[in-house]
């Protein structure tokens, strides 16, 4: 199993397009039901710092994910957007929980 956390700030500008985005990215999961695939996005309090938890059965299930249409608009987008602070991606390691993964 692969966990990635993203975390990263808008700007306050940006932050309701960027939900808008993540929104359509849920969508497509939700219609592709790839079982390898566990996505997640919070808004923290101050409404433009973002965080996205990724569970990913394997690789296969990564580059699913990051090769939907609506992930690739997100992407790009957010790239071009002046981010007040850079993603920083970290890989988890799981010790235990409630629910059950692959």
């Amino acid at each position: 199993m692969k966990v990635v956390r993203v975390q990263y700030t808008t700007r306050p500008e940006f932050a309701a397009t960027n939900q808008r985005n993540i929104a359509a990215i849920v969508e497509e999961l939700k219609t592709l039901n790839h079982p390898g695939i566990k996505y997640t996005a919070w808004l923290l309090p101050d409404g433009k710092t973002f965080m996205h938890f990724d569970q990913l059965e394997n690789e296969e299930a990564h580059q699913v994910l990051q090769s939907l249409s609506s992930f690739h608009k997100f992407a790009t987008e957010l790239e071009a957007s002046d981010l007040e602070v850079e993603p920083k991606l970290e890989l988890l390691t799981l010790v235990a929980s409630t629910e059950s993964y692959f």
